[in-house]
């Protein structure tokens, strides 16, 4: 059975619930209260993940820390269709773990500002933080627009979503809880519109389902 150690208002930790709802996967959901209990920092869960980080995911013998690592194992043994992690393409492949990167620059940035703002982190730099975001949703955003000039919908080609479509989304979705607005972003707003029609998608606070299409 797969367990995820699991908080609720965690980004990375969305991004599993979202690979384990697109995957039709059940599990075992183990809360850590990440705020105000610093339980992922607790000697007993140290045992589980040294680096006291969420998420940590146990499937069988295997217990793995880091949302983008689960995100390739989770895509790699359980996707029969190879779809959101395909290794038959190395170009591909290779394009999704920089975006996987490219994800994780994105969590140093809106998700810090974010902690910021909604648990009074004061231990960033919000203004810096801020501007990093900026710089990388302007990033994404004209790669998206470009995709979609090539009628491609996703952040790498093809018809289908990726693992790095969700390695970014979260943070994105969740960015105006750091103070940092998308409304200079359409192509992301696109995309995210695209990415919450998936089937399987599913919510998380702050996070809402898509509405009627405009377009």
């Amino acid at each position: 059975m797969i367990e995820l150690y699991d908080y609720e208002l965690s980004g990375n930790c969305y991004k599993i619930r979202l690979m384990l709802s697109f995957l039709k996967l059940d599990y075992v959901s183990k809360k850590v209260e990440f705020h105000p209990g610093k339980e992922h920092k607790s000697e007993k869960f140290l045992e589980i993940n040294p680096l006291g980080q969420l998420p940590v995911l146990s499937d069988t013998n295997l217990v793995l820390r880091d949302a983008q690592a689960i995100l390739v194992y989770l895509a790699r043994k359980y996707d029969k269709k190879n779809i959101w992690c395909p290794i038959d393409d190395p170009e591909k492949l290779g394009l999704i773990a920089q975006w996987l990167s490219f994800g994780d620059l994105i969590t140093g940035s809106s998700s810090a500002a974010r902690l910021h703002d909604t648990l009074f982190y004061t231990e960033f730099d919000i203004g810096e933080c801020r501007e990093r975001a900026h710089a990388q949703f302007r990033i994404l955003d004209e790669h998206l627009f470009f995709q979609e000039q090539l009628n491609q919908s996703w952040i790498c080609d093809g018809e289908k979503p990726t693992i790095a479509d969700i390695a970014c989304f979260p943070y994105i979705a969740l960015s105006e809880e750091g103070g940092i607005s998308r409304m200079s972003y359409p192509a992301i707003r696109r995309w995210m519109d695209r990415f919450k029609r998936i089937d399987g998608f599913i919510v998380m606070p702050g996070v809402f389902p898509a509405g009627p299409r405009s377009f």
